[in-house]
């Protein structure tokens, strides 16, 4: 006689992971698109609105995008940074734009600094043939990609890994940090407006003021969708920076405002 409990019901998959397989499913649609409705998302994954509502309320509190008008979005605001998985999709052309405006100010033989920033990954394809140099990141990502690059030498920044931007950050991160100085640093940051640089988020910001302080020539580089924009925390006043490089779909209006407040801005052709 068989003994029914020793065959598994292949059938059967346990609820826990069926809704976190159905949250992730979610996550992946609205970072794909950028936001969608609860409805929708109903209709889709064949569940009630109100099963849709308590899988975005955990995919918030993960941090992973915020609830907004009947739905969920990964769109950045004030208090909201989009995740990495977003920014990656984001603006390519343009990133890639200023990117290769900023490769002009790389010298062989110099030390860097990159920050976390989509943008200045984009740096990483272009360095080959400006080597040797060394380069401090705390970017997964970026260290990963610096490693198949021949005779650069890649200092990795460690601290806690954080998954939502894919990076080290926290208080060894800093530390890290501190105990260099580069040549030069490349970053960028979610907002720019009145003269300042803005971030939604005050451990990002901290991280960020410690890689200004550790390097000698700085450079933020952020596309047009982030200029005239401002978010929670106040990052730096762009004095601090030695050029604002930005891509030819920035406004008059926001290049006029940089200029103004007396920053030095190049426009990425």
């Amino acid at each position: 006689m068989t003994n029914l409990r020793s065959v598994p019901d292949v059938e059967k998959v346990p609820p826990v992971r069926k809704n976190k397989a159905r949250q992730n499913q979610i996550a992946d649609l609205i970072l794909g698109q950028g936001s969608m409705a609860a409805q929708e998302l109903a209709g889709r994954f064949g569940v009630s609105v109100m099963t849709i509502h308590r899988d975005l309320d955990e995919l918030e509190r993960q941090g992973v995008l915020r609830k907004a008008r009947g739905g969920a979005t990964a769109l950045p605001s004030g208090v909201f940074e989009s995740r990495v998985a977003f920014r990656h999709a984001a603006a390519i052309e343009q990133k890639r734009q200023i990117a290769q405006a900023a490769l002009r100010h790389i010298e062989p033989g110099m030390s860097l600094i990159f920050d976390d920033s989509t943008t200045v990954l984009h740096l990483i394809p272009g360095l080959g043939e400006l080597a040797p140099l060394h380069v401090a990141t705390n970017f997964l990502a970026g260290l990963k990609e610096l490693s198949a690059v021949p005779d650069i030498r890649v200092i990795g920044i460690g601290g806690d890994y954080d998954p939502l931007h894919d990076s080290f950050q926290g208080m060894h991160a800093i530390e890290a940090i501190q105990a260099i100085h580069a040549d030069a640093l490349f970053m960028s940051t979610s907002a720019v407006s009145a003269g300042h640089g803005y971030h939604q988020e005050d451990r990002i910001v901290a991280f960020k003021r410690a890689m200004i302080e550790s390097a000698s020539a700085r450079y933020l580089l952020v596309d047009h969708s982030k200029l005239e924009k401002t978010a929670l925390h106040l990052l730096a006043p762009l004095s601090v920076f030695d050029l604002v490089i930005t891509d030819s779909e920035a406004s008059p209006q926001a290049l006029a405002a940089l200029e103004g407040a007396g920053v030095a801005v190049e426009v990425a052709s």
